[in-house]
C-alpha cells in the first residue's frame, strides 16, 4: 500500500490508497477534507469533508477539487500540501 504524508502552512496531507480508490485526506485546526479518485486513476474526482463521508461535489481537474478542499479547510488552495504520489490525481 502506498502512503506518503506532507505538511506545510498548518496543513497536513495523508494520501493513501484502498483496494477501490486512491486518497488525499487534509487537516487543518481540526477541519478535515478529502479528494478520491478511483484505484485506477482515471475517474472524477470526489471531494468529501472526512475521507468516508458523503461526496460533496466531482471535478475533472485536480486544481477544482483542491480549491474545494481548501475552502473546507479555511485555508489558501496555494498553500496545500500535495504528497508526490497524489501529483497526478485528476484526469
Amino acid at each position: 500500500m502506498t502512503e506518503e504524508t506532507a505538511e506545510a502552512d498548518g496543513v497536513t496531507a495523508r494520501y493513501y490508497e484502498t483496494d477501490t480508490e486512491r486518497v488525499l485526506e487534509f487537516e487543518r485546526d481540526g477541519r478535515t477534507a478529502a479528494v478520491a479518485q478511483n484505484v485506477e486513476g482515471y475517474a472524477m474526482l470526489k471531494v468529501r469533508p472526512t475521507a468516508d463521508g458523503d461526496e460533496l461535489e466531482r471535478y475533472y481537474g485536480f486544481d477544482m477539487a483542491l480549491d474545494h478542499a481548501a475552502e473546507l479547510l479555511g485555508a489558501d488552495p496555494n498553500a496545500l500540501p500535495v504528497p508526490e504520489a497524489a501529483a497526478d490525481m485528476g484526469m
